[in-house]
């Protein structure tokens, strides 16, 4: 018996490389500032879904809600085994909270059939771990949150290790279900040189209406449209053409979505800067460490 799996991922800024230009004045971040990356902790759900797969069979469906761009993240996800990836991309979508965000996420996991629904526990540009939990009570089913071990997967029944921050807790749920996985479930796979091979080429209908642009900068409007259109119907023959979903196709509710489905408002930033009133350089060598020490020592702030 195989089980679909459909994992939600992000592109997120990398906020390891935070500079003073990373918010906007409006409270938003500034994505263009910083380098865009997978996030972190979807690539342990991307990885918990895969080792379903392979020990039990079953489809691996990725979907991301984001800019054109955020294709990235989808190819490097069928580079690492994922089978189907699937873009939410239009402007009304822009501003949206975790509220908007989950909403707009159940309209189109439930275009799909799944099993299991898993989520990275947070992403790291937001760090709220909430999109996961609100979207398991849009989809109607149970959730498991902080999974860091698939324990048991039987027929319509898992298994999970879950962290509780001062210990564990071991949980079953009934199928269908959402999972938010940890860091600490495991190590993810690398990409694969021959899944790089099949779907190097695989693209969104916007980076083919974006290529055919640039490739014929003087065409008029509709010979691009034509073009692309081709392009489209080339690509899909060999299933090389990323599926990519408005809000018009999701069927959803405008009014839950962006800026105007957004309650949460940004109403004041502060800048913390941390600096030090003294501070002296150690040489990293055995002489440089043994002399800290013997300050440390005499200081009496070690003993």
């Amino acid at each position: 018996m195989g089980y679909n799996c459909v994992v939600l991922i992000k592109q997120v800024p990398d906020t390891k490389r935070i500079t003073g230009k990373a918010m906007n004045d409006d409270g938003t971040v500034n994505r263009a500032a910083l380098a865009a990356i997978f996030n972190p902790e979807d690539l342990n759900a991307l990885e918990t879904a895969l080792e379903i797969k392979d020990k039990f069979g079953g489809k691996v469906s990725v979907m991301t809600m984001g800019l054109p761009a955020a294709a990235a993240v989808l190819r490097e996800a069928l580079y690492r085994g994922a089978d189907e990836a699937i873009l939410i991309t239009d402007k009304r979508c822009a501003a949206s909270d975790t509220l908007a965000t989950s909403y707009i996420l159940s309209c189109g996991v439930k275009k799909l059939d799944y099993d299991i629904v898993l989520c990275g526990r947070q992403a790291i540009d937001g760090d709220t771990a909430q999109v996961g939990p609100q979207l398991a009570e849009k989809l109607g089913i149970p959730q498991i949150t902080y999974v860091e071990e698939l324990v048991d997967l039987a027929e319509k029944s898992i298994t999970v290790r879950r962290n509780i921050g001062n210990g564990w807790q071991k949980v079953r749920g009934k199928l269908p279900i959402l999972l938010t996985v940890t860091s600490e479930a495991n190590t993810p796979r690398a990409t694969a040189a021959k899944k790089m091979m099949r779907w190097k080429k695989a693209i969104t209908p916007a980076e083919v209406r974006q290529k055919v642009s640039a490739e014929n900068s003087g065409a008029d409007k509709g010979t691009i449209n034509s073009l692309s259109e081709r392009k489209m119907e080339t690509l899909e023959g060999k299933g090389l053409l990323i599926k990519q979903w408005d809000l018009d196709y999701l069927g959803a509710n405008l009014k839950w979505c962006g800026r105007d489905g957004s309650p949460t408002k940004v109403h004041r930033i502060q800048s913390v800067v941390l600096g030090a009133k003294e501070s002296k350089n150690i040489e990293p060598t055995d002489k440089g460490v043994a002399g800290l020490i013997h300050e440390l020592l005499e200081d009496k702030i070690i003993a």
